[in-house]
């Protein structure tokens, strides 16, 4: 049996719909169990690094991961019944650069009215400094607090915690202890929940045979789980990005050719539902047939092995008419380092009855990570592009980044970081994004253990403000550094 099937069984299968798996996550034996969240006296966020080099620049990967990584959505969630923006991170139980790290996922919230924040609350210790098992969040049509805690692969649980009163943060009940990756857990409106993640190891039985595959299923009160689907796994595996409008949803994902398996990544490929994951179109509406296999299929967005290019999904986004925007980068190769330059922002749009490619500027590593924002006729990214204190490591100094014609054509607003001892990197963008509080993101060494802090800013970049590192009080406001 394959570590997925086993953690398919760990959450007991009761009953099959359309011929998919139906489960409970309640029947995995943990039970519900309610508990008062401890507080940090700060925001201090977690430093990881994955794979190491041969050369200056250390690491494929590294730098102040908590808002890690973009295949986590949502992170941070507008709640204009509270007028905070509610948001999770990756935390760290280390003090100082030299402590050993383990995994904290933090809660805490933005209040809109007063610009201050809470001491953040701990949700749970991951027993790792994995940040690939960094939270994610959600939000009921009751004002519930969901938190989706990820495992990396099968060898860590994954956990669902829900909060015990709307809108707070004080304590949550433990829903389950299971098994899932990069969680994308969307509440639409009225329905409940259509969890995007995915599964590693082969689940042929459900048509999908690579290393990590994209699934679906869906709840309508987030305890009772069902019409869990494969969606795509196409060679070695998928990475996807998703984002709700509405009530559509859609999906950007690529896949990992041979030979190099999960350092390839090729392609673009966008489904959307709007019938809760009922059924999936492509970009021109066309149902298509699940799960997606082949690497030539008509949900293609756009073909990068035509030019012999890697690319890294970012952000997926929605123009007024409710047509998709993908941002993403493209690169030569998937070490660090100026050999696999040029590294360039880019983004293809379907204005209906095409994709449209359009090219935004460079940067110098694969995992410089920015959003996209769509406000109107006006489209905007926030990103690291600008060259930072570690050189080709991920991350650099924010800038923004416009177009005022649907991204024909981009000028650099303004730089929002300068004179910067760390890197700044995984710039995410709340749900419900709100001018105040418009992205948000942590700072690490990009080639050693360092301390990291998070940081947000505002719609027109008008500062960037650092989360207290130190707290004395309950509440405090952040401090303008930029």
């Amino acid at each position: 049996m394959n570590t997925d099937e086993e953690g398919i069984r760990r959450i007991a299968p009761v009953r099959r719909r359309g011929g998919l798996l139906a489960m409970s996550l309640l029947s995995c034996g943990v039970g519900l169990s309610a508990a008062e969240l401890a507080t940090e006296d700060g925001y201090r966020g977690i430093w990881y690094f994955n794979e190491p080099l041969q050369n200056e620049y250390k690491f494929k990967y590294s730098g102040g991961f908590a808002t890690y990584p973009q295949q986590h959505i949502p992170i941070a969630i507008y709640a204009r019944a509270a007028n905070k923006t509610f948001f999770v991170y990756g935390g760290t139980t280390a003090r100082k650069a030299e402590d050993r790290q383990e995994l904290l996922h933090m809660i805490s919230w933005f209040d809109h009215e007063t610009g201050s924040v809470p001491r953040p609350r701990v949700l749970l210790n991951k027993k790792t400094e994995d940040a690939h098992d960094n939270p994610v969040l959600s939000i009921d049509d009751a004002g519930h607090l969901w938190v989706f805690s990820a495992a990396h692969g099968t060898s860590r649980p994954a956990y669902i915690h829900r909060s015990d009163k709307p809108y707070a943060i004080e304590s949550f009940t433990q829903i389950a202890v299971t098994n899932f990756s990069y969680p994308q857990p969307w509440h639409v409106p009225g329905q409940g929940f259509l969890f995007l993640h995915t599964r590693y190891g082969a689940n042929r039985g459900m048509g999908v045979g690579g290393q990590r595959n994209l699934f679906s299923m869906t709840s309508r009160d987030g305890v009772n789980w069902e019409n869990l689907r494969p969606l795509a796994g196409i060679e070695h595996g998928d990475y996807q990005i998703s984002w709700l409008h509405g009530r559509t949803l859609g999906t950007a994902f690529d896949f990992h050719p041979p030979p190099l398996g999960l350092n390839a990544r090729a392609n673009i490929y966008y489904l959307a539902t709007d019938d809760f994951g009922e059924t999936w179109r492509s970009a021109a509406g066309r149902a298509l047939a699940l799960p997606i296999t082949a690497e030539a299929n008509p949900a293609l967005a756009y073909d990068s092995r035509k030019d012999g290019q890697l690319v890294y999904l970012k952000d997926l986004n929605c123009d007024a008419e409710g047509r998709p925007v993908i941002l993403f980068l493209t690169s030569n190769g998937y070490a660090s380092g100026p050999e696999n330059d040029p590294r360039i922002w880019r983004t293809v749009h379907w204005d209906g009855s095409r994709w449209n490619e359009s090219r935004i500027t460079t940067s110098d590593n694969n995992y410089d990570h920015g959003s996209l924002y769509i406000e109107g006729d006006r489209w905007r990214v926030i990103a690291p592009t600008a060259t930072g204190p570690q050189p080709f490591n991920p991350g650099g100094e924010m800038e923004m980044w416009v177009s005022d014609d649907r991204g024909a054509h981009w000028r650099r607003l303004k730089q929002l970081t300068k004179d910067s001892p760390f890197n700044h990197t995984y710039a995410r963008r709340p749900l419900n994004a709100q001018p105040d509080f418009y992205a948000f993101w942590a700072d690490g060494h990009g080639r050693q253990p360092s301390m990291s802090a998070l940081y947000f800013t505002d719609r027109e970049g008008t500062g960037v403000w650092r989360l207290p590192v130190q707290m004395t009080a309950g509440q405090a406001k952040a401090e303008k550094v930029h």
